[in-house]
């Protein structure tokens, strides 16, 4: 939906040359790994990132529609999708209670609703699903608790068949079985050196350019979940390293350009420091010299006004202000 969606973070720069938290964008990488999970079927579905219910800013994260009526998909998770499917993504932080659950109960009937015409869309041709990474034990412990229907086909896969309108399934990412959900399990911070290297693979080897976007857009969020890993696996492998240089060139060359400008900032402020003490210290050498001279010269003036000599003049000079015979000298002219 347009609501406000919880993200996690990871550092990006501020005016102040500090670095402060950038955050994740989760949904995006969501979107694009839930397409990636039906690739092989992209021609049977469509497929709508953040589908607007109305005219209202009202959206969902996805809308799955199939194109062919009645046909049965492969994947775990498409296998209880119907015609209009409502998909919402819940970050590992985020909440996924009852509350949720209903809210996007609320999304479907509002998506008939909005049909275009008198049930167009019929509520036996709906779905809905909602995807979070960790389990909400709240919620299952609710949904025991209160005599809800669940249960378990496939590993990660939770169908709740009684207490909704709306059929439901809830999807647990770390329950996934992560060879059929590569995609979906790259969200995730639990990636092996394997599965990461895998994916930075297939997305060099794809001739798609629409599957290395998407691509692209998982590794934004994977690569920062899963930092040792990638660190491990560039470290020592100049082919991989420049794999993944090409994949996240976005993210490589913002993380150079904020370096570049942290260094031009410090150099900056140390050029400004060097230059703000320079001056203090010229201007108060500049002020000492010229106090002694002022106070010398009214020495002299003194001295004369006693008709004093200027050999006694030179000598008081010498001994009183330090003044070399060649300076003591110069005040006498």
């Amino acid at each position: 939906m347009a609501e406000k969606k919880t993200k996690e973070t990871i550092p990006k720069k501020n005016s102040n040359t500090q670095i402060k938290p950038r955050k994740l964008q989760w949904h995006p990488a969501f979107g694009a790994a839930f397409e990636m999970e039906f690739i092989k079927e992209k021609d049977s579905l469509s497929i709508k990132r953040e589908h607007l219910l109305n005219m209202k800013p009202l959206q969902v994260d996805c809308l799955v529609v199939k194109k062919v009526k009645g046909i049965v998909l492969e994947n775990e998770i498409g296998k209880f999708f119907k015609e209009h499917n409502i998909i919402e993504y819940k970050s590992a932080k985020a909440a996924l209670s009852i509350d949720t659950v209903s809210k996007v109960q609320a999304y479907a009937y509002l998506y008939k609703a909005y049909g275009g015409s008198v049930d167009r869309i019929r509520f036996d041709e709906i779905t809905s699903t909602l995807i979070r990474e960790s389990r909400p034990e709240a919620l299952f412990r609710y949904l025991d608790k209160n005599g809800y229907r669940v249960s378990n086909p496939y590993s990660g896969i939770y169908y709740i068949e009684s207490g909704f309108n709306i059929p439901t399934q809830i999807i647990v990412g770390s329950e996934l079985d992560s060879r059929e959900h590569e995609w979906l399990h790259l969200l995730s911070g639990r990636v092996t050196k394997q599965e990461m290297a895998h994916a930075i693979e297939y997305s060099r080897n794809t001739e798609s350019q629409e599957e290395r976007n998407l691509i692209d857009a998982i590794f934004e969020v994977s690569v920062s979940a899963n930092k040792e890993v990638v660190e491990e696996l560039v470290r020592g492998d100049e082919a991989m390293c420049q794999a993944l240089m090409e994949i996240m060139k976005p993210e490589i060359d913002e993380i150079v350009n904020t370096a570049v400008l942290q260094e031009c900032r410090k150099t900056a402020e140390r050029v400004e420091k060097e230059t703000a003490e320079r001056v203090e210290k010229e201007t108060a050498e500049r002020v000492e010299k010229e106090t002694a001279e002022r106070t010398i010269k009214a020495a002299v003036k003194s001295l004369r006004r006693f008709n004093a000599s200027d050999a006694d003049i030179r000598t008081a000079l010498v001994e009183d202000y330090g003044l070399s015979e060649q300076e003591a000298l110069s005040y006498l002219k």
